[in-house]
């Protein structure tokens, strides 16, 4: 009996772990094809280096910003530029613009960008790269130093002249003191940018567990009975978990490249999915010769989430899917007693 509920355990987390890959799948492809990450570092540099604009401030202010605003309404990166960085940076305008120190801070740091439909794809920038171009900019101003950069920030009304002046007065005029200055807040800038970045793309996740859960229809209640009465499953989980501490080279013999991660997929998942797969809104079926066939399911597909004993099934499944793959491995590799790689 406790080797039957461990089975169905193994089942469970197998299930969950293959839906929150396709979710993480989901999620990076929508950050990717939409630039997220990028429009988020340039977002921020517009609102540090110049100021918000009559709109507003360029990072999301709510959660339907990062899904409608960042990604198809306002994109805040730079054109970007095929010439090498100038050797000598420009110098600030008289009066404030719209991106003038953007733009300048662009030209110390091309040099490490790719374009990516026409704008800049640079998603992190170093932080001893950044105090490197301030200290640029500063250098191109004047003879007055990093206090006419401060003057002339201020007379452009740049947030950016806050802080560095802060930098400023705590390196008591040493220059090295400042730019390492420069360096640890913008440091601690990206980190406060990426706790950001993080807590929206965990709505991100959220919505995504929705269309994966509703997609496949996966009623986890469901599936923890019928792994109860799939023997067949049952029995290769088991050949598996039973290998105990050799159970890391067992399946890097099965999978090519000697990751343990595609034999899950193969050799574990494959039932799982199938069973997974009958409530989809499209089945795929796979015969043992011949081609493969796609079905549509849409009445059977309705039938099952508009009937309300399935959503506390729904509920536990995307609830799980909220846990993220990384949690489902490293159950799976607890229970199955897969080694970490050292």
């Amino acid at each position: 009996m406790l080797s039957l509920y461990v089975d169905l355990a193994l089942g469970l987390v197998v299930a969950f772990l293959l839906l929150s890959l396709l979710v993480s799948g989901l999620n990076e492809a929508f950050v990717r094809v939409l630039a997220i990450r990028s429009k988020f570092l340039w977002a921020y540099l517009r609102d540090t280096l110049d100021g918000a604009d009559e709109k507003g401030s360029w990072l999301p202010a709510k959660i339907i910003d990062v899904f409608k605003s960042l990604p198809f309404v306002r994109d805040p990166r730079p054109a970007h530029s095929d010439l090498p960085s100038p050797a000598k940076p420009g110098k600030l305008p008289e009066t404030k613009t719209g991106d003038s120190m953007m733009n300048l801070l662009y030209e110390r740091v091309r040099e490490i960008d790719h374009g990516k439909r026409g704008r800049t794809s640079i998603a992190t920038l170093p932080p001893a790269r950044f105090s490197v171009a301030v200290m640029e900019m500063a250098a191109a101003q004047g003879d007055g130093g990093i206090e006419h950069f401060l003057r002339r920030l201020q007379q452009i009304d740049s947030p950016l002249h806050g802080p560095l002046k802060g930098v400023w007065e705590s390196a008591q005029g040493d220059l090295d003191r400042f730019r390492q200055g420069v360096e640890t807040w913008f440091d601690g800038e990206m980190q406060r940018l990426s706790l950001l970045y993080k807590r929206y793309v965990k709505w991100v996740v959220a919505v995504l567990g929705v269309v994966v859960t509703l997609l496949f229809s996966m009623d986890g209640l469901e599936y923890a009975k019928t792994l109860l009465r799939d023997n067949a499953f049952r029995a290769s989980v088991t050949a598996v978990a039973g290998s105990g501490a050799d159970a890391y080279e067992e399946l890097k013999t099965r999978c090519t490249g000697g990751d343990p991660m595609p034999c899950v997929t193969e050799t574990l998942s494959r039932p799982a999915l199938v069973k997974m797969m009958d409530g989809a809104l499209v089945s795929i079926t796979i015969p043992a010769q011949g081609d493969p066939s796609v079905h549509w399911n849409g009445g059977a597909w309705w039938d099952r989430i508009s009937t309300p004993s399935h959503w506390p099934g729904f509920l536990l499944t995307y609830v799980a899917l909220l846990f993220g793959a990384p949690f489902w491995w490293d159950v799976f590799r607890r229970v199955t007693g897969i080694k970490p790689r050292r």
